[in-house]
């Protein structure tokens, strides 16, 4: 596995940004794929950085035996979004990143191809990706994410102080915003569109637990299909140690 630290200049960001790229060296799923890889954008949570996975976790042993390429951005502590008063991370993220990815690294463009996952922050990050361009991704994967974020910004919570404001603005506002969860989810099920696998789990002594519970059965009630896991389990990475490589099993590769 080529395991690569990227640092370039983000147009969107009007400032230098980093990034980890993972490389499978031999991966049969080349052949298929016009001398391209499959790619799981991978997501850090609030208060890390692009390095978080490649530090705390087995990913990169995984990947190479799976044969698909990873991308770890780095979005500070903007919770994937285009702050109020801030950076346009959710932009960047989902606009000028695939393509600056794409042009220096063999990733395939193919929706079929094209993956996101989380861990907490992330997990928000990964479903607001696939739900808001359901097109390009086929499959999007949230670990233990704070997918209610009204709940989250209203109740305890680890924001810093003023910050939420900096991030979504007026907080009166949040619900039934672009940064509502719900609401991409209630119309993404309402569309024509084909929507990307959903994956969610969470450990039953998560603090996001409930919160957890309340986006699965929105989900399910307005007519998502979603492959939802629970079991003992807090929020920390011996949890996602096991659950990642249960994502990458269910990938549809």
């Amino acid at each position: 596995m080529a395991n690569i630290q990227c640092q370039f200049y983000s147009e969107t960001l009007g400032m230098s940004t980093n990034i980890q790229v993972m490389l499978p060296q031999h991966s049969a799923l080349r052949a298929s794929r016009d001398g391209k890889l499959p790619v799981l954008y991978l997501l850090h949570g609030l208060g890390a950085d692009h390095t978080e996975w490649g530090r705390h976790s087995s990913i990169e042993r995984l990947a190479e035996e799976k044969g698909i390429a990873l991308v770890m951005p780095s979005v500070g502590r903007s919770y994937y979004t285009d702050m109020k008063k801030g950076a346009p991370y959710f932009t960047y993220l989902s606009e000028e990143l695939p393509a600056v990815a794409r042009s220096l690294f063999p990733l395939s463009e193919r929706r079929e191809d094209n993956f996101v996952a989380g861990i907490s922050m992330g997990g928000y990050g990964a479903f607001k990706l696939g739900l808001s361009f359901p097109e390009r991704y086929a499959a999007a994967a949230s670990l233990s994410g704070g997918l209610d974020i009204v709940s989250r910004v209203n109740g305890p919570n680890s924001f810093l102080p003023f910050e939420v404001e900096c991030i979504f603005g007026n907080i009166a506002e949040l619900k039934g915003s672009e940064n509502d969860l719900f609401v991409l989810a209630s119309r993404l099920a309402a569309s024509q569109q084909q929507p990307p696998h959903l994956y969610q789990c969470c450990g039953t002594g998560d603090f996001l637990y409930q919160d957890n519970l309340i986006f699965r059965n929105h989900a399910i009630a307005v007519g998502l299909t979603i492959t939802y896991e629970e079991e003992p389990g807090e929020h920390e990475w011996g949890y996602w140690e096991r659950k990642i490589k249960r994502v990458l099993d269910w990938l549809p590769l």
